[in-house]
């Protein structure tokens, strides 16, 4: 079944679906050149369909494609990146709010729910798995709030954020944020809605310092830069 699914898709369509999966998880990296030839090897397919979902990639800015040569990966810029970043706190700083309003057993509902979340551990989670589950966390909290204009915001951020986030969600960093997230489903049980909103800004500024950024008024209003 999933052969012939895979034979039905149209092959443009896979070698999109490739790139970009590899532009999101960080496979394929801010500045690297990527060759048409190499993707259509891998995927045992022509250059012309390769080619089609380059253009396709260029014109959603992912890539910058040079005749001859190959595609770029258009590197992420401090502010597009901390831009990203400061749309998710105001989003989920809202989502927190709004289920305070909606009282404890809201507030702890959530709160239990993301306790038992992959995201609380990843242990058993490859760094790419984790990459996933860590936008899972988040993308289930946003939609507790049951805000729909709110949700279909925040996942029109999804690919931008996944993106940017990909470079700082590594191995080494998996204990902290893993912490964080448990710390933050353990506050929103309690009930404690500023606290939660605190630690969720000290996760999100964790974030943005990972990939070198200064936090900016918004994230760290401590910050100067």
């Amino acid at each position: 079944m999933s052969s012939a699914t895979a034979s039905e898709t149209p092959a443009a369509d896979r070698a999109y679906q490739h790139v970009k999966a590899g532009l999101l998880d960080g496979s394929f990296p801010d500045g690297e050149l990527l060759s048409e030839g190499e993707v259509a090897n891998a995927l045992q397919m022509s250059r012309t369909p390769v080619r089609e979902a380059f253009l396709r990639l260029q014109s959603e800015g992912f890539l910058k494609l040079y005749p001859k040569r190959g595609a770029l990966v258009v590197p992420v810029s401090a502010a597009e990146a901390r831009a990203a970043i400061e749309a998710r706190l105001a989003l989920e700083s809202f989502a927190i709010d709004k289920l305070a309003i909606e009282g404890p057993e809201a507030m702890t509902a959530i709160g239990r729910e993301l306790a038992g979340h992959p995201a609380c551990d990843g242990t058993d989670l490859s760094d790419a798995e984790m990459h996933v589950a860590d936008r899972a966390f988040h993308a289930t909290l946003v939609g507790a709030a049951g805000n729909p204009v709110v949700t279909d915001l925040y996942n029109t951020l999804r690919d931008k954020q996944m993106r940017i986030t990909s470079t700082a969600r590594t191995h080494s960093t998996r204990e902290r944020i893993t912490h964080q997230h448990a710390q933050l489903a353990h506050t929103l049980a309690t009930g404690e809605a500023e606290l939660a909103k605190k630690q969720l800004r000290e996760h999100l500024l964790g974030t943005v310092r990972a990939l070198g950024i200064a936090g900016g008024s918004y994230l760290d209003p401590t910050d100067d830069a």
